[in-house]
């Protein structure tokens, strides 16, 4: 039987309470000997960043030392490896990236055929110091405390993405991306840009504890750059390869790929072998064979991979899409993919907003598994020497992280419009002639309450055709509960989602916080403007100098497409965005009459304070998305939100951290008093100890159950069971 009930009214399973605590971040998961390990973010205990094992073994050796999967119960025990309150959890450039390693033979007994359990290094969040420990001793420093620096707003020293390495000797340790605020011997100081002075490198930290005392322990690897990402060090420990790029570049707009000699420890001479920042390029300044290319252009580089001792695998835009591409000294660089492949038109990268993010694995000299295609993802084969991909049959659109076997077992993070994220085990049958996927086993899914599918909604992508002849892209969810209906003649609210970046993407997946508004009659469409990945470098390019006019266009047209095809109510019309998605949100409200309504959750709303005040990493990403400060002042206030509140007319909720160091407080401070001034219903939630992103339960709870107040308020209906939240408006 059906019950109609106006939109917005329906009762739903799904609470705030549960987006909290019933979930996990899931991050990384590897092979460590036996067992699988991942990183999991645990809400109950402030978001801490947990390393965590399976109880028992999930692979078994085989005769020729590989590991096979061997059956797994569905979402098996697991053991928090990781003692509170230590939280794995890096902060160069403040978003971290990877923060832990296992190595599961670094402690052997005098019996070669004894092995001790892995040695696990991490980073810790609150001092950024590196630790070392096994399981069940407590963790020892490994590296110094850094001397106090003002502008660091924090810890001086930082330590992101641990390398194990085995060198040409055989010896083996472990590198870092070291972050250094100090200034080294001359101190803290500024740059003739007038920014804080900041080295990052690829540094070796000895296992023993002497650099937690002694920081000349330290051995730096690579030259200093302002940015560093992907040591790698090819099989016979003879060259290093790394990525780097400088200001104004982020690095899905223009890096370098270095490759040099390794001499007594330390990167020697090299050359840039790949990539291209923006701005003149000198001919032969690259020194080698189809190195980087040259002239006015960018060339974004990723995820260099060595496949044998003189080939070097890595992902370029170099053809207008991230693609494969391989270098060697002797034959330079090539495209691995034919020109005419129908996989050359899709993304085999994304944005690096973690360092150490990575999109394939590397299985021997000639075949890699790589995760390709736009918005959605899928897994495929490739073979190097042909260019041939052959997708494997898998149930996932989205993935976020992988590991393989010598033999073929491997571990996947990832997630389906069926499915939420979650850890899976299989394995690779039919070797490189015929490869297919196996059997999927779930070992950890990132929700252990997953609710009944039948009030989850369906994810269907959808393409707005533009005035201009372009095309936006979307993944629009209708209303849906099973058993309930909204009334005939009345259209349901929609929200419109804009994700964060803007340089990043959504990806058709299962979501939680969308399905908390479609079970209770609300529609949710993700918007993927100009500007997003997985659409090619010229999508991406669209935002270029125009954020805040692409943006907001792209999506005003998805909501006009939707309003005319009868989808949504035109007059209940919502959106709601987090860091530069807050942007876009209080940009739409203040520059269109399209939305009645909008969430902005530590949101940028003005630029030149922004610029000042945000952190290093994005210090000059403004540069390409809007212009070079101060020579285009007049378009960061121009473009600015806050310059138009004068044009606002609809209510605004503000959510914030007040440690952000990405987006501070004071930005969501300057739009709340304009509306004050105004006289703009409102309200402002400032959330004791989140930073860029909430994290602890209780600020995840009040957020959500004040978004869904705040629209029924506006929109018109009262949700039931949730508190309401007061709008003020001074």
């Amino acid at each position: 039987m059906t019950t109609t009930l106006p939109y917005g009214t329906w009762p739903s399973p799904i609470t705030a309470q549960q987006l909290a605590t019933g979930g996990a971040r899931l991050g990384g998961p590897v092979f460590v000997g036996e067992q699988l390990w991942w990183l999991e973010g645990i809400a109950a205990e402030g978001g801490r960043q947990a390393i965590v094992r399976t109880a028992d073994p999930v692979a078994t050796p085989t005769g020729a030392g590989g590991r096979s999967p061997a059956p797994a119960p569905e979402d098996a025990g697991t053991v928090t490896v990781l003692p509170a309150p230590f939280n794995a959890r890096s902060r160069v450039h403040e978003y971290g990236g990877g923060s832990w390693a296992a190595i599961p033979d670094a402690l052997v007994d005098e019996d070669p055929a004894v092995l001790r359990a892995p040695l696990v290094l991490f980073v810790n969040f609150d001092d950024q110091r590196v630790y070392a420990f096994t399981e069940g001793s407590e963790p020892r420093p490994l590296t110094p405390v850094g001397p106090e620096v003002e502008s660091a707003h924090g810890p001086s020293l930082r330590w992101a993405c641990p390398t194990p390495v085995t060198l040409a000797d055989g010896s083996r340790e472990v590198w870092w991306i070291c972050e250094d605020h100090t200034g080294g011997a001359e101190g803290p100081r500024t740059d003739p840009d007038g920014a804080p002075h900041i080295e990052r490198f690829v540094a070796a930290v000895p296992l023993d504890g002497s650099a937690a005392v002694d920081p000349g322990a330290i051995r730096r690897v690579t030259p200093a750059s302002r940015f560093v990402a992907y040591p790698r060090l090819s099989p016979d420990g003879t060259r290093v390869a790394w990525i780097s790029w400088e200001h104004p570049q982020m690095p899905w707009d223009g890096t370098l790929l270095h490759v040099a000699p390794l001499i007594g420890g330390s990167a020697g001479t090299g050359e840039i072998v790949a990539g291209a920042p923006s701005g003149p390029v000198g001919p032969g300044s690259f020194g080698g064979p189809g190195g980087a290319a040259e002239g006015d252009r960018e060339i974004s580089v990723l995820q260099p991979e060595w496949l044998d001792d003189e080939r070097l695998m890595f992902v370029s835009d170099e053809s207008g899409w991230w693609n494969p591409r391989v270098w060697s000294a002797a034959d330079g660089s090539r495209a691995v993919l034919p020109a005419d492949s129908p996989f050359a038109r899709q993304e085999f990268g994304g944005a690096m907003w973690g360092l150490g993010t990575t999109w394939y694995a590397v299985l021997d000299a000639d075949h890699v598994l790589a995760a390709h295609g736009h918005a959605g993802e899928t897994l495929g084969m490739l073979t190097i020497s042909s260019g041939e991909v052959v997708d494997l049959d898998l149930p996932l659109t989205s993935i976020a992280g992988m590991d393989v076997c010598e033999d073929g077992g491997l571990v996947l993070l990832g997630a389906s419009p069926a499915r939420f994220s979650a850890i899976y085990l299989t394995r690779i049958e039919g070797g490189f002639a015929a490869p297919h996927m196996g059997a999927l086993r779930q070992v950890r899914s990132s929700r252990d309450d997953a609710p009944d599918p039948d009030v989850l909604p369906s994810a269907e992508e959808i393409e707005v055709p533009l005035p201009d002849g372009g095309t936006v892209h979307a993944i629009w969810f209708a209303p849906r509960q099973s058993g309930i209906e909204g009334p005939a003649d009345e259209l349901p609210p929609v929200i419109a989602r804009v994700h964060g970046g803007p340089t990043s993407a959504v990806p058709p997946v299962l979501s939680l916080p969308v399905a908390y508004y479609t079970s209770r009659g609300i529609g949710v469409v993700e918007v993927n403007y100009g500007g997003s990945t997985g659409y090619g470098r010229a999508y991406r390019d669209r935002l270029k100098g125009q954020w805040g006019v692409v943006d907001v266009a792209d999506t005003v047209a998805v909501m006009d497409h939707l309003v005319a095809s009868g989808l949504a109510d035109g007059r209940r019309l919502g959106i709601e965005g987090g860091s530069a998605g807050g942007w876009t949100t209080l940009a739409c409200l203040t520059r269109t009459s399209t939305f009645s309504a909008g969430v902005s959750s530590f949101g940028v709303a003005e630029l030149e304070n922004f610029i000042r005040d945000t952190h290093d990493f994005e210090s000059r990403y403004i540069d390409g998305l809007v212009g070079p400060y101060p020579e285009r002042k007049d378009l960061y206030a121009e473009r600015a939100p806050l310059s138009h509140v004068d044009e606002l007319e609809c209510p605004v909720l503000l959510l914030q951290g007040d440690e952000d160091r990405i987006v501070p407080p004071s930005q969501s401070e300057m739009f709340r008093d304009a509306l004050a001034a105004k006289g703009i219903p409102h309200a402002y939630l400032l959330f004791h100890g989140e930073q860029h992103g909430f994290r602890k339960a209780e600020s995840i709870i009040r957020a959500t159950e004040s978004s869904l107040s705040f629209y029924g308020q506006v929109f018109g209906f009262t949700p039931p069971g949730v508190p309401v939240l007061e709008l003020v408006t001074r």
